[in-house]
């Protein structure tokens, strides 16, 4: 091939300059940067290239390991040959937002109007995109809990506002101080995102931190949302709804995912619940963005919201396996407790080894660990340094558990892990 040739093959296309400044502008394409999840790919792949006979212990999945219930699998198998579920459901069915409506009186005492206060979205990820275009102009902020999910940030910006990051310390309990926000950034704020039981912390809150929002929210005049994705698997009590405390309905909304408490990963099922006139917006946006989703599969979900069985045994599973993770880390020299509620556990990265090798971060501990003994985990450096391990792994049966579990406990042996005082 002659250099002119190559030359115009490796040539930016015309339109390279026509990108949007959102997503780079004209150096869309061309950034070297490695994000982490990418890393860990690249670690894992070199994991099994130099010990092919080395099973991964994989604590970085963060995603429900078994299928949807078989009674909803049913529902679904039924639904599907219907023709009468062939169209488009636009902004959702009645069937799918009543079933809502019951789960929320049911598993928290909130009455809702289906038909109101509650829409369907295609799980909960485009919710999280779709809201700041309800609110967002140039130059207003949403604060957002860091570390955490960031598409509400991410579209924020797109819109062109910003971002004001509430870090969660561990020596603040994993709970923003609110206190400390600039009044000059509460005047700004439109949207405040929080997310509980907390992804990837694992904590829980209280009705008296709620209590606090509520009244900040009015006072500063700013919208919640509250991302209970994992409210189901709450373990340190019973699940905490934001609109179960006095005036959350005047001031924002609560977005439920079907995937972490229903194992209905991939299915793309969740509804927006709370201020009709929030809802109503929502579901503007929604409608110039998709045509809803499948209707056999919201009436296969609206089958799951009415039977609690479902949650019940999920949530035993993930209590079962976190339990047993934390006493094996904990015999490892990890200091880590039962978190509240979610399937991750969240602990204080390791600072080095006994043989002398240092981590800077959470990122290189991660690394390590994956390319030297086959255990993945996910890092967060975001405030602190903390590894987060998930008990979504593939394991049959509790001999299964046990098994990984002793593998895990002799792994981390090796490695002689240290921690800084």
């Amino acid at each position: 091939m002659s250099t002119a040739s190559s030359d115009k093959n490796t040539a930016d296309p015309y339109f390279q300059s026509l990108f949007a400044d959102r997503i780079g502008g004209a150096n869309y394409g061309k950034d070297t940067e490695i994000y982490k999840f990418e890393k860990i790919k690249r670690a894992k792949r070199k994991a099994l290239a130099d010990h092919p006979d080395r099973a991964l212990l994989d604590f970085g999945i963060g995603e429900n390991d078994s299928m949807a219930d078989a009674s909803v699998r049913k529902v679904m198998n039924e639904e599907v040959n219907k023709p009468e579920n062939r169209g488009y459901s636009d902004n959702g069915i009645g069937e799918y937002k009543e079933a809502a409506a019951r789960f929320m009186q049911r598993q928290f005492g909130v009455t809702l109007d289906p038909a109101t206060q509650i829409n369907h979205c295609i799980g909960s990820k485009p919710a999280y995109a779709m809201l700041p275009a309800c609110f967002i102009n140039p130059g207003d902020i949403t604060m957002m809990t860091v570390p955490g999910y960031p598409v509400a940030g991410t579209h924020t910006r797109y819109y062109g506002g910003e971002v004001f990051k509430l870090p969660l310390l561990a020596e603040n309990g994993f709970l923003p101080d609110l206190d400390a926000v600039p009044d000059d950034v509460y005047r700004r704020t439109k949207l405040m995102v929080l997310n509980y039981p907390n992804s990837p912390t694992g904590r829980t809150t209280t009705p008296e931190f709620y209590e606090k929002v509520v009244a900040l929210a009015k006072e500063k005049e700013f919208v919640v949302v509250q991302d209970a994705a994992h409210i189901l698997l709450t373990f340190d009590g019973k699940p905490l709804s934001f609109l179960q405390t006095p005036g959350a309905m005047d001031v924002g909304v609560e977005v439920h995912s079907m995937s972490k408490g229903y194992d209905m990963i991939g299915w793309r099922m969740g509804f927006v619940c709370g201020h009709p006139r929030i809802v109503s917006a929502f579901a503007d946006v929604k409608d110039n963005s998709d045509s809803g989703q499948f209707m056999a599969t919201q009436k296969a979900a609206a089958a799951a919201l009415d039977d609690d069985s479902i949650p019940q045994r999920i949530n035993a599973k993930y209590r079962r396996r976190l339990e047993k993770l934390v006493a094996t880390l904990n015999e490892c020299g990890f200091e880590c407790e039962m978190p509240g509620g979610t399937y991750f556990l969240y602990t204080k990265s390791p600072s080095g080894t006994k043989s002398g090798v240092t981590f800077a971060k959470a990122e290189d501990a991660t690394r390590y660990l994956i390319e030297q003994f086959g255990i993945v985990t996910v890092p967060w450096d975001d405030a602190g340094s903390f590894l987060r391990f998930s008990v979504t792994y593939v394991a049959a049966t509790e001999a299964d558990e046990d098994a990984l579990m002793q593998e895990t406990k002799k792994r981390l042996g090796d490695a002689g892990l240290v921690w800084n005082a």
